[in-house]
Formats: C-alpha cells, sequence, structure tokens
C-alpha cells in the first residue's frame, strides 16, 4: 500500500528545511570570517526541522517550540531508540536565541560549532535514514547524509 501522498509531501517539506539549515551552517562556517553564531543558530533549527518531520510522518501534532528536549523525548515516545539521541538534542536548544538578541553577551567557545555541527548532522541523518524511501525521495536527500 502506498503512503498518503499528503503525508509525504508534509513529511518531505521538514526534512527539505532541515537540509537547507545544514546548508547554510556550512556556508557560515566557509566563510573567512566564520559566522560561528549564525551556524550554531542554523545546527538548533536542522535538528528540530528533522525531529518535527519524524512527528509529522508518524501523524503527531507538536506545538510551536525550540525546545529539542521536548520534541525529542515525543519522537522517542514513538521510537524508543531515539531516546539517547534526543538527550543529546537539547544541548543544540539554547542556540535558537543564544545569539539571536542584542541583550545576549554570550560568545561560542572555541569548537563548539564543529561539536554541534556534528551533533545536528546525526540527527538528521539518522532521522532521515528511519523515514520511508518515498520521503526521502520526495524531499530529495540522500538516505545517509555525510557527517563531517
Amino acid at each position: 500500500m502506498q503512503p498518503d501522498p499528503i503525508l509525504v509531501g508534509n513529511t518531505a517539506a521538514w526534512l527539505r528545511k532541515a537540509a537547507q539549515n545544514l546548508a547554510r551552517v556550512e556556508r557560515c562556517l566557509a566563510e573567512e570570517n566564520p559566522d560561528v553564531q549564525d551556524a550554531l543558530f542554523h545546527c538548533q533549527q536542522a535538528a528540530e526541522k528533522a525531529l518535527k518531520a519524524f512527528r509529522t510522518w508518524h501523524d503527531q501534532p507538536f506545538r510551536k517550540t525550540h525546545d529539542l528536549a521536548a520534541l525529542g523525548k515525543q519522537c522517542a515516545g514513538i521510537d524508543p531508540t531515539l531516546a539517547a539521541l534526543a538527550d543529546q538534542a537539547d544541548e543544540l536548544t539554547e542556540y535558537a536565541w543564544a545569539f539571536r538578541y542584542p541583550t545576549s553577551f554570550l560568545e561560542p567557545a572555541p569548537g563548539e560549532d564543529d561539536s554541534a555541527r556534528r551533533l545536528a548532522q546525526e540527527i538528521v541523518q539518522v532521522i532521515t535514514a528511519g523515514l520511508p524511501a518515498e520521503v526521502r525521495q520526495a524531499a530529495g536527500v540522500d538516505p545517509a547524509p555525510k557527517v563531517t
């Protein structure tokens, strides 16, 4: 039986957005003067959108949130094999706002961009690989994106 084309399309849309965020991470870090703060923001966004793709595929609603711990726990409730990854995802949550406002005096630590990028890539990779081929094909994403 073929999956619901609307469900496939909605899930694929979230995955495409996650892939776009990962591409933005690479562009931010490839600059002569890397924009680490924006890269970290896009790491969080990529992970968030991948988790929302998973929830969408399983026809589970979610509220507007940047809280990756909450989204991750919801995903692990559907697939317990995601529990460890869901716990790690919370490390990225603060990047949704930490550097986005002028009142923030935080600065990323050396190497923070590399670990965040690897974690975001892993989350997107694991979620993508766990979705049906029809979704991956509709999203135009590789079933196993390379983690750098």
